[in-house]
């Protein structure tokens, strides 16, 4: 383990803790109430501000603001809290807000996330595990973002949207609606393109099990009933597969959206209203 560095450019406040092994690059701003892991980087103007936690082994690149207040006019300025997990890398630029005490009052990171430039995580997002954020993607407020995620560049995510894991988010998309796990989006207004299959190939899923899924899907979102109907089915007959119930499982914990959909169907065939 390295020697704790901290430059004598850099600002860390009396209260914030510093862990062993931390680089604290030139003209930072550790905020005192921001708790900073081992062997954590931060490489040059990086600002932490609130109670905000990064996890041992994280490296942040310049110009990030960690900690920010949520962008909520809710918001009444209670202490709220971001965590960030291990191992993440944040690049240039990078913006994540504490939560909101209107709602959960944090916002949570998960391990090993890769964060490009330019990207944003709002207020009381909960986002998985080695999720990509590719750069200029846009979380708004109370999105929940699966493990092994990838959102493309400039992709903006509506507020209380949830993307199920190892799902695809293609560039420069407008995702209104919520995404089943493995599921692959494109477009403005976003639409359900099948399965993101180089993903799922990529993590060593069976091709027996991906051709039952993709028979799963087609079941799904047959346009001849509705959805609700079909999943009922689908729960029955795919029940010895555990990714299909998983998709099932998702869908029908219906939150605040109603989900992305082939395009050869409506936003009202997911049985909710696409404005709410």
């Amino acid at each position: 383990m390295a020697e704790t560095f901290i430059h004598p450019a850099a600002v860390v406040e009396d209260g914030a803790q510093i862990g062993k092994g931390a680089q604290i690059g030139p003209f930072c701003h550790i905020g005192p109430h921001a708790v900073i892991g081992g062997n954590v980087e931060l490489m040059s103007h990086v600002s932490v501000m609130n109670a905000t936690r990064i996890g041992d082994g994280t490296k942040v690149y310049p110009n990030v603001t960690l900690g920010g207040p949520p962008q909520d006019t809710k918001h009444k300025g209670s202490v709220t809290r971001l965590e960030i997990g291990r191992n993440c890398k944040i690049r240039e630029n990078v913006t994540m807000h504490v939560g909101s005490d209107a709602s959960s009052g944090v916002t949570m990171v998960g391990d090993d996330g890769f964060f490009l430039a330019n990207s944003h995580v709002a207020h009381d997002c909960v986002v998985g595990n080695n999720v990509t954020l590719t750069h200029g993607a846009t979380l708004g407020g109370h999105c929940e973002i699966g493990d092994h995620a990838i959102v493309g560049g400039l992709t903006g995510v509506h507020q209380f949207v949830r993307v199920g894991r190892r799902a695809f988010l293609g560039g420069s998309s407008a995702v209104m609606g919520d995404v089943i796990p493995y599921g692959m989006v494109v477009g403005n207004r976003a639409k359900l393109h099948g399965f993101n299959l180089v993903g799922m190939r990529r993590s060593g899923m069976a091709r027996a099990e991906i051709y039952r899924m993709r028979e799963a899907y087609r079941r799904i979102f047959d346009p001849a009933r509705p959805v609700a109907v079909n999943l009922e089915s689908v729960a029955v007959e795919f029940a010895d597969t555990p990714s299909v119930m998983e998709i099932v499982a998702f869908m029908t914990n219906r939150r605040k959206r109603y989900y992305c959909v082939p395009p050869y169907l409506k936003a009202e065939d997911s049985g909710d209203d696409p404005i709410g």
